[in-house]
């Protein structure tokens, strides 16, 4: 999958590869990533949210073009990065040991 957002939100590139597909795949670099690593992507994503939403509002889930898509699956990244961040200080859910996510529904368009 190419890694190119929308051209409006190009100073978000550099974290195109947080556009994972599925829910594993975005708890499991939520896992191996590190705070500083954690911080660094909310802090770039967070404030552009609501320009996020705006700019998928314009399209149905449906007819998403690739790099809108992209977009949305960041979104849902920033959304598991969020409790790490502003609650737990640490990327796993504290004093869960070895608890995993298992979706058993992706969020798709």
């Amino acid at each position: 999958m190419s890694t190119t957002l929308p051209a409006a939100f190009a100073d978000l590139e550099p974290f195109a590869d947080w556009a994972l597909q599925s829910e594993g795949d975005r708890y499991a670099k939520r896992l191996s990533s590190t705070m500083d690593e954690l911080q660094e992507f909310y802090d770039a994503a967070f404030p552009r949210l609501g320009d996020a939403a705006t700019y998928l509002d314009e399209f149905t889930l449906e007819a998403l073009p690739d790099d809108a898509y992209r977009l949305l699956l960041l979104t849902y990244s920033l959304i598991n990065v969020s409790f790490p961040i502003e609650a737990w200080r640490q990327p796993r859910v504290p004093d869960t040991g070895a608890a995993s996510m298992d979706a058993i529904i992706e969020p798709v368009p």
